[in-house]
């Protein structure tokens, strides 16, 4: 799962997208507030993404653990999927953008099974940016549910990325992260992308979600590419510049 991208900049960006609820709170508003805003920012960033070369971005929308969060807000969440696949499905086909949801769908409402198994279908020949939704998403129990999967003997790294990409339910194989930011200010990975990160640069920002911009974008990938990645061997500075882009 060795990157590519010493030279050109991250292929894979991963985002976990903290803060929505703090946005709101803060500004006397409900929770699903900053939620609804938050989807302004994915809007942004999955805009932005291709200028800066970004091949694949995985979104962290739902965790597995994000059950266990009040109702209201969680029924919420799940609306505001079901709206969100449906209402932004030509924009996202005008784009030339791929979409699919990588995580446990057994557990999703109706009403969003049927948004993301259409959206799915749209947009599955786009050729351009692959955006991935991780929805009831837990990385700890996907590389169990791999490692369970019968296959016989012990497989090789590459099978078993294929495993586990299939324990997704979309993806042919897990692909490695290259960035991975948080924003919110919080500095941890919370059960996110474990196995693919393994190698990923890391970039933590205050800044809430719904108020990330293409220029904070723009500057956690300046970040990367100042960075000398190591892979366990040599290092590798990444001198690539940065395209300007609008607030």
């Amino acid at each position: 799962m060795q990157s590519t991208s010493d030279r050109s900049g991250p292929p894979h960006v991963a985002i976990i997208m903290d803060g929505n609820g703090r946005w709101a709170t803060t500004r006397g508003l409900p929770r699903a507030a900053g939620h609804r805003r938050g989807v302004d920012a994915v809007r942004r960033v999955v805009k932005a993404a291709p200028r800066f070369g970004i091949r694949v971005l995985t979104l962290f929308a739902f965790s597995a653990d994000n059950w266990a969060r009040p109702r209201a807000e969680v029924d919420a969440l799940m609306d505001l999927f079901a709206i969100f696949l449906s209402a932004e499905r030509d924009r996202l086909e005008a784009a030339d953008v791929r979409l699919s949801i990588i995580g446990r769908r057994d557990r999703l409402p109706a009403a969003v099974r049927e948004a993301v198994e259409a959206t799915e279908a749209a947009l599955a020949h786009r050729s351009g940016l692959h955006v991935r939704l991780a929805i009831d998403y837990s990385s700890r129990d996907s590389i169990t549910d791999a490692a369970r999967r019968p296959g016989g003997g012990t497989p090789s790294r590459a099978a078993f990325e294929r495993r586990l990409g299939a324990a997704y339910g979309t993806d042919a194989e897990a692909t490695a992260v290259d960035l991975l930011i948080r924003t919110g200010g919080e500095q941890r990975l919370s059960d996110f992308l474990l196995w693919e990160s393994a190698y990923a640069e890391l970039r933590f920002t205050a800044r809430l979600w719904p108020d990330f911009r293409a220029a904070d974008l723009a500057a956690a990938i300046t970040d990367f590419r100042s960075r000398e990645r190591r892979f366990g061997t040599l290092s590798a500075r990444i001198v690539a510049p940065v395209p300007e882009v609008a607030r």
